[in-house]
């Protein structure tokens, strides 16, 4: 029987797909290379959407703490232990000064809430589907599903944009 999370689980899954084929060949220079100074690099994109993935699956959905800092991602990143830093908000100039782990530890924690998610989508009922929460400053109380699409355009969103990168930087031929 076909779960109402199936078509998130499947567009997470394909995203996350295309993110690894991206990374694949990148090195910690290239994962830290902004194309301009206005612009993010692979390894803040890739930070901001696990922090916000991370936020979504274990603050909003499952009033839960972070593993951000449960499972103390913030020290491998030498960044504070605070749940709202998502990157929302940062300057072109302090995006420019952020200085990235190596990409190992980018990997690791971009894993660790890939597995939470895959645990959550797994495991969610009907019933908890249909619990309403307060997403960010939308004043209105909208359901974890219908939650779910914000989560789902913004990953994908950002997953676009490290592909983008991943062929300006690389070339052509690296998605099948």
């Amino acid at each position: 029987m076909a779960s109402p999370v199936d078509p998130v689980s499947l567009a997470m899954e394909r995203n996350w797909e295309m993110i690894d084929e991206a990374l694949k060949e990148l090195d910690d220079a290239a994962m830290s290379r902004q194309p301009t100074d206005q612009c993010n690099s692979v390894a803040w994109i890739l930070w901001h959407l696990t922090r916000v993935t991370d936020m979504f699956i274990q603050t909003r959905f499952s009033d839960a703490p972070q593993i951000w800092i449960s499972e103390e991602w913030h020290k491998q990143f030498d960044m504070d232990a605070d749940e709202d830093d998502r990157g929302v908000g940062w300057s072109a100039s302090k995006v420019a000064q952020w200085n990235p782990p190596t990409k190992s530890v980018q990997l690791a924690y971009y894993e660790s809430v890939k597995n939470h998610t895959r645990d959550f989508l797994a495991n969610i009922t009907p019933e908890e589907l249909e619990r309403k929460i307060v997403l960010g400053n939308i004043p209105e109380p909208r359901t974890i599903s219908v939650c779910m699409g914000q989560l789902v355009w913004d990953t994908i969103a950002h997953g676009g944009q490290i592909a983008y990168l991943r062929g300006f930087f690389r070339g052509m031929g690296w998605f099948r």
